[in-house]
């Protein structure tokens, strides 16, 4: 018998449901939005994320997803995207299809100090509203610690002394943000929105609404001279290597507060102690070390001026990330521009 046509909509369709099915056929009919997974793999490494909670996130986007380990990668001329932060030098090296690097952190520059990694490929920095909402969080917080004066009433406490300080108000504590990227820019909003009066510094001008803006080199020492709390949130390059040094802490007025999560290698530790010795510099909370981790025998640990923090102020979060790495994914299988790539010349 021969096969018959069928007819779309069906003839007996009543008229009420025509337009209706015929919407849905059309659904039916479109191409699937998800590109067919099976054209690259996925490589997978971090020593310190969730690789499973990753793994779930992903799938949860793209089920097929094809996710390679490092121990167990199969064939690596499948492998035409690594998920990854500070793999193993050579391992991306040692990949022929690699097409893209997608790092797992915001800040790049750990991975650009492997002279392994490969130059032809792009590397694409973590964009994720999760690290942006931990970012202004950990400022705030520590901000706030300094702003009522807990790290007073700490010490007093293992005095056993009972002293009030009367607060300021947020208005009159200025508070300088060092880097208006995306995750600077975010967090000077966050501190305007709590009433702090706000100034901010980058090498490049950017104008955010509500903060007083300075921008280049000779602007650099203005910005400073008046700011109580300074938050350092700048990239590392080879300008900014070195900066929160001796010169750097004198510039500030005397008793200010600093609040380090940029990048490591950015602070001198030993001008670090000098300042807070002195009385130029009242305390210091440092999420980023020279050397990471860092050495038990260093006198940062011990200094009762600072409080150290294990790199933790932001971190992304599968759940909402994953979107971002399946949309890059899905532009580097249509050939289409990526999101996040870094420029190499200048470390972000």
């Amino acid at each position: 018998m021969p096969a018959t046509r069928r007819v779309w909509p069906p003839r007996d369709a009543k008229p009420l449901l025509v337009n209706q099915l015929v919407r849905l056929h059309k659904i039916s009919e479109q191409e699937d939005p998800r590109p067919p997974e099976d054209e690259m793999a996925l490589l997978w490494y971090s020593n310190d994320d969730d690789r499973q909670a990753w793994s779930a996130a992903l799938r949860r986007l793209e089920p097929d997803l094809d996710i390679r380990v490092h121990t167990d990668p199969g064939n690596i001329g499948d492998i035409e995207a690594a998920l990854v932060w500070l793999p193993p030098p050579g391992m991306l090296a040692g990949l022929p299809n690699l097409k893209a690097i997608f790092s797992l952190a915001a800040g790049v520059d750990a991975m650009l100090g492997d002279p392994s990694l490969p130059a032809d490929v792009p590397l694409c920095r973590m964009i994720d509203r999760s690290l942006t909402d931990g970012m202004t969080e950990f400022v705030l917080a520590r901000v706030l610690h300094y702003h009522r004066d807990m790290h007073i009433y700490a010490a007093q406490q293992r005095r056993a002394e009972w002293k009030l300080h009367l607060p300021r108000p947020p208005f009159e504590r200025r508070v300088g943000v060092m880097g208006l990227g995306e995750l600077g820019t975010a967090t000077a909003r966050r501190l305007v929105a709590n009433g702090f009066s706000v100034s901010g510094w980058s090498r490049s001008r950017r104008d955010v609404e509500g903060v007083t803006c300075h921008a280049g080199s000779e602007a650099f020492g203005t910005f400073l001279e008046d700011v109580e709390i300074v938050i350092c949130l700048l990239p590392l390059t080879k300008e900014t290597e070195g900066l929160l040094d001796d010169r750097f802490f004198r510039a500030l007025p005397e008793g200010a507060f600093l609040v380090h999560v940029g990048r490591g290698r950015q602070l001198v530790p030993g001008a670090l102690l000098g300042a807070l010795e002195s009385g130029q510099l009242a305390a210091a909370t440092i999420d980023v070390t020279p050397d990471e981790p860092l050495d038990p025998a260093s006198p940062l640990w011990r200094h009762p001026g600072i409080d150290i923090t294990p790199h933790t102020a932001s971190y992304c979060h599968p759940t909402t990330a994953a979107e971002n790495v399946i949309a890059n994914l899905r532009r580097l299988r249509r050939g289409e521009p990526l999101e996040g790539v870094v420029d190499r010349s200048r470390g972000y």
